[in-house]
């Protein structure tokens, strides 16, 4: 049974004047029934598009639908890695309280030995690799609520009898449990996927498989997910864009150094990878495929379209594609570049056009602010962790603050961070490290890139949200590493610089 939030953040010793700043999920419907495009990005990250600040990658359809609605600059993915955030999208629950805490094929404790961290001082938590059947994801509801239900792309969250047609979905293209694709041309040996001619790309393919389905929806309402591979490894582009970019990488001046050391590894920080470029053009073509068939079949006007990616950019490894900065690290981290992501949302006649909100919101989220949008009842059991947004979409500046937002990866990633957790509760942020436990904390409103720990100076503000954090994890009955007999010895912190 779980804990009402108040409850356990009694626990964690707040007194009444903090928890009065914490907002219960909304009960009520709000809104008028739409249709719903979701974009869901795959390893994008938080400055990857020319709306967020970008002046390398060119990404003029999402550009536009920033434009046409509200921009959020603190959105955030409940996972630093992809399957974690992806559940948490469609349950509106964060992964810890399902243990699908990593991506689903990541070792488990007792193969933990095949994996390169498999030498390290703690053994993994055992996580859970699929999204339960018992969960109702928001695709079910939205169906029983007379929805037409399409999925394109992506969908890594379980194997057979674990796919999006047995997840609410009734048509699924391209989705099982692959989490990158086998082939980004065809043949694509794709499961979900018929082959095109030999060369298809399949970004455009996909855009081509959602656009039609747009143009034949008939009268039904309709939830159309568009997840896309993109831009996740395999790194592998159209030559044409490729080609263009590797001109305009050219065509840079240096502006300081390309990596800078994070932990063990290096962070690149510039954007100026003519490959992963060329992707997300490519991207952002595909996105614009989608918009433009919405555009003909004359449902704009009656449609909210979300854009957002499922973690940071990948910014430490496997090619380290992209930059981050002014985030720290990025894809796999704790670290603000690893979790915080862009986010786009258009809701016609509502959210107002080329709006921007500096409100923080999270993936668990996404779930009671659809339904509120559609006017369907929400189901606080089932989306526990989410909090609606809508009102923020309606420029309500009296809405309540989000309150705390809560992250527990017991795993090491394959990008170079470490096992641990974190919490936010206003400005202030805090990441314990679970091979040694220690804590880092932080002021992002001071400190966006994270460089300056403030546990020790701030000894009293430390211990009420590592209590608030603990307090969380035991109300969600969190999995924790355990220590690896074969493992080496403890890494030195590897603290921010104070």
């Amino acid at each position: 049974m779980n804990f009402p939030r108040r409850d356990f953040l009694k626990q964690a010793g707040l007194g009444v004047a903090a928890l009065a700043g914490l907002p219960w999920p909304a009960q009520s419907t709000e809104g008028e029934r739409m249709n719903f495009i979701f974009f869901l990005a795959d390893d994008l990250g938080w400055r990857d598009l020319g709306c967020c600040g970008s002046t390398f990658y060119e990404t003029p359809h999402l550009d536009r639908l920033a434009r046409e609605g509200m921009r959020f600059t603190e959105a955030y993915a409940a996972c630093p890695v992809c399957s974690p955030t992806r559940v948490s999208i469609m349950t509106g629950k964060y992964p810890v309280r399902l243990a699908t805490t990593d991506w689903f094929g990541a070792p488990q404790p007792e193969n933990a030995h095949k994996h390169p961290t498999g030498t390290k001082p703690l053994l993994p938590a055992p996580y859970l690799d699929r999204l339960p059947l018992e969960e109702t994801t928001f695709a079910e509801v939205f169906r029983e609520a007379g929805y037409r239900t399409f999925f394109a792309g992506k969908w890594h969250l379980g194997g057979e009898g674990f796919h999006p047609e047995d997840q609410g979905f009734e048509v699924n293209k391209g989705g099982y449990e692959k989490g990158s694709p086998p082939s980004y041309f065809s043949p694509y040996d794709n499961p979900k996927l018929s082959d095109g001619p030999e060369g298809e790309y399949l970004p455009e393919r996909l855009a081509r498989e959602s656009a039609a389905f747009l143009e034949n929806v008939g009268d039904a309402p309709f939830l159309l997910f568009h997840s896309l591979y993109l831009v996740h490894t395999p790194l592998r582009a159209r030559e044409d864009l490729i080609r263009k970019y590797e001109e305009k990488a050219r065509q840079m001046s240096a502006e300081g150094p390309e990596f800078l050391p994070e932990g063990d590894r290096m962070a690149r920080q510039v954007q100026n990878h003519a490959v992963f470029a060329a992707m997300v053009e490519a991207m952002d073509e595909a996105v614009g495929t989608v918009l433009d068939a919405l555009e003909r079949s004359g449902l704009a006007q009656n449609t909210a379209v979300i854009f957002t990616s499922d973690n940071g950019g990948l910014s430490t490894s496997e090619g380290a594609p992209t930059s981050n900065v002014p985030l720290r690290a990025g894809k796999g981290w704790l670290y603000e570049g690893g979790i915080r992501v862009p986010m786009l949302v258009k809701w016609p006649g509502v959210a107002a056009p080329g709006s921007v909100c500096e409100r923080p919101v999270t993936s668990t989220d996404f779930y009671p602010t659809m339904l509120a949008i559609a006017g369907l009842p929400l189901i606080p059991e089932q989306h526990c962790d989410g909090m609606s947004f809508a009102p923020l979409l309606r420029g309500d500046t009296n809405a309540p603050d989000r309150g705390p937002m809560f992250w527990h990866y017991p795993h090491y990633g394959n990008q170079g961070a470490f096992p641990g957790a974190a919490v936010r509760l206003g400005d202030y942020k805090l990441i314990e490290f679970f091979e040694d436990n220690h804590v880092e904390l932080y002021n992002l409103k001071r400190d966006l890139g994270e460089r300056h720990n403030l546990a020790e100076a701030m000894p009293e503000k430390t211990a009420e949200l590592r209590a608030l954090l603990h307090a969380w994890q035991r109300e969600c009955g969190a999995r924790f590493p355990t220590p690896n007999p074969n493992g080496a010895q403890k890494k030195q912190k590897a603290a921010g610089t104070s």
